[in-house]
C-alpha cells in the first residue's frame, strides 16, 4: 500500500478526496483492498447517518446507540450491559446517561439489593423521540442504498453473511 504522505503521482486522486482504499494499488493483496472498501463504505455511511442525525435531531451517533438499546429492552439495562454492548467505557456510559436523565429521556432506577447498580430505562418522552429519530435513520440507510439494484443488495448481504459466519467461527476456533 502506498504512504499517503508520497508524493502524489500525475492522475491521482487530491489528497483530501483519499480515503483507506483509494491508497492502495492493484499490487495490493486483494483481501486487503477488500477490507480497505469494505472499511471506507461503513465510514462513508456511518457519516452521513451522524450528519443526518446531528442535523435532524441534534443528536449524536452515541446517544442514539444508547437510546436503541433501551428501546430494544424495555425492561431496562444495567450500566455495565450497556456498556459491554456499545463497547464503551462505564464512564462514557455514565456522562450520557446523565444527560439523558437531565433531558428527561431516560431514567435511572436502583437496585435494591445493591445500591451501586442501577438499571436504565427510557421514559415515555424518551421512547417517542426515539421512534421519531429510529423512523427516520431506517428511510436514511433505506436511501443510502437506494442506488443499488434489489439482486445486488441480497448479493452482497449474502456474501457479506458467509464472512461474517466464516469469521465467527475462525474466531471460535482461535480462542
Amino acid at each position: 500500500m502506498r504512504n499517503p504522505d508520497e508524493i502524489a503521482q500525475e492522475g491521482d486522486p487530491p489528497a483530501e478526496a483519499l480515503d483507506h482504499e483509494t491508497r492502495t494499488v492493484e499490487s495490493d493483496h486483494l483481501a486487503l483492498r477488500l477490507w480497505l472498501r469494505v472499511f471506507s463504505c461503513t465510514s462513508m455511511i456511518e457519516t452521513d447517518l451522524r450528519r443526518r442525525l446531528r442535523q435532524g435531531f441534534d443528536c449524536t451517533l452515541p446517544r442514539f446507540d444508547l437510546l436503541a438499546q433501551l428501546d430494544r429492552h424495555p425492561e431496562g439495562l444495567k450500566m455495565r450491559d450497556l456498556s459491554r454492548r456499545l463497547m464503551v467505557t462505564g464512564g462514557n456510559i455514565t456522562g450520557l446517561t446523565d444527560k439523558l436523565v437531565d433531558e428527561g429521556l431516560v431514567e435511572r432506577c436502583g437496585d435494591p439489593r445493591d445500591r451501586r447498580v442501577y438499571t436504565i430505562r427510557l421514559t415515555n418522552a424518551g421512547r417517542r423521540l426515539f421512534q421519531k429519530m429510529a423512523r427516520s435513520h431506517e428511510q436514511w440507510v433505506i436511501e443510502l442504498f437506494n442506488d443499488l439494484e434489489q439482486q445486488d443488495k441480497v448479493q452482497l448481504f449474502e456474501l457479506l453473511g458467509t464472512l461474517k459466519s466464516r469469521l465467527r467461527t475462525r474466531s471460535e476456533t482461535v480462542r
